[in-house]
């Protein structure tokens, strides 16, 4: 079947408030917002909830549903991110967190990796005042103030480079982030790949605290609390990107695998925090203990905090992240000692 997806970008332009307008006409915003990921394949999508689409967007079945267009993906060379929730270049990423769980830090690393890779980098200040935002500012090229500001800063950088934008929800739910990516469009530049931050952590709480995303980057109170960053939550982030007709089919099977895998783990490690090893059948054994590897292995120090961990910040290329990641699941790594997978590059 030809590769389909929605036009998540004319979605965000024709219906700003998708959440209340999807609730109006019986459409469930988790499904909606798993559409635009590609969590939900348009493929296997009611026809009903397409052509409800359609019309909140009011657009054909053909302008909403793109056909064998794949959509590109920024390698940041972080491997939880790149194997489970790729960036999609030119699109929408919406970062879902509780203060404190390290989003501020995973901002800061792209920024700083970006930059080296020719992106320029432009962050637009929240509204209100929240002095953790300084701890990202160095790592910008431009700090604006202002919607308009935002717009010259990028329309003079865009035309040559491509440029990642960074706003705060506050500037969502204003609807100027949507009015300024409508007018990115009419001009002639590179590609601007939007971020939105929500550093007063009420996201968690909607179903689409963003509008449509191409990627949605969930972050893990769990994971944050025994120190396993970046604690990007594997299981329910997710990208447009896995659903691209000229994917690596490799990286989408790995992926789902380890999807699966660590999916059984936490049930299991639920059991074992309880009863202990023994609490679980010794059928079980094996997936518990490359579970554990696994989530060790998708720890990464990063460059920014190396003074602060005392550890050098490592990249990794997704090919490698991908053999790593199927050897874990192969059985490949289970003589290793779990301490060796933990804050590592690659294997």
């Amino acid at each position: 079947m030809e590769n389909l997806r929605l036009n998540v970008s004319l979605l965000r332009r024709r219906v700003p408030n998708l959440t209340t307008a999807a609730k109006s006409i019986g459409l469930r915003p988790a499904t909606v917002s798993n559409l635009c990921t590609g969590k939900i394949p348009v493929g296997r999508s009611e026809v009903r909830t397409l052509v409800a689409l359609a019309s909140l967007a009011q657009c054909s079945l053909d302008e909403l549903i793109l056909k064998g267009d794949s959509v590109e993906m920024i390698e940041t060379k972080i491997k939880t991110l790149d194997l489970f929730s790729p960036i999609a270049k030119g699109g929408t990423v919406g970062l879902i967190a509780r203060p404190g769980l390290g989003q501020l830090v995973v901002l800061g690393e792209l920024f700083y990796r970006l930059k080296k890779e020719g992106y320029s980098i432009i962050l637009l200040k929240p509204e209100e005042n929240h002095p953790e935002i300084n701890d990202i500012i160095d790592f910008a090229d431009v700090v604006v103030d202002s919607i308009e500001e935002a717009y010259e800063q990028t329309v003079s950088l865009g035309t040559k480079n491509d440029v990642i934008f960074t706003a705060d929800r506050s500037h969502v739910l204003t609807g100027d982030i949507f009015k300024l990516q409508e007018q990115f469009q009419n001009v002639n530049i590179q590609t601007v790949t939007t971020f939105l931050l929500d550093l007063k952590g009420t996201s968690v709480d909607e179903d689409l605290p963003y509008g449509p995303l191409e990627t949605a980057l969930y972050f893990d109170a769990d994971l944050a609390v025994r120190h396993k960053y970046p604690a990007i939550n594997p299981i329910f982030s997710t990208s447009s990107v896995l659903e691209g007709a000229h994917l690596d089919q490799n990286h989408l099977v790995i992926q789902q695998r380890a999807q699966k895998l660590l999916r059984r783990y936490r049930e299991l490690r639920s059991i074992v925090n309880v009863k202990g090893l023994n609490g679980i059948p010794s059928s079980e054994l094996e997936t518990y203990n490359r579970g554990e590897r696994l989530e060790a292995y998708l720890t990464q120090p990063f460059y920014i905090a190396e003074e602060f961990t005392g550890k050098k910040g490592e990249s990794v290329d997704l090919k490698d992240t991908l053999n790593d990641v199927r050897k874990i699941l192969d059985g490949a790594a289970d003589s290793k000692d779990i301490d060796s997978f933990i804050f590592i590059g690659k294997m």
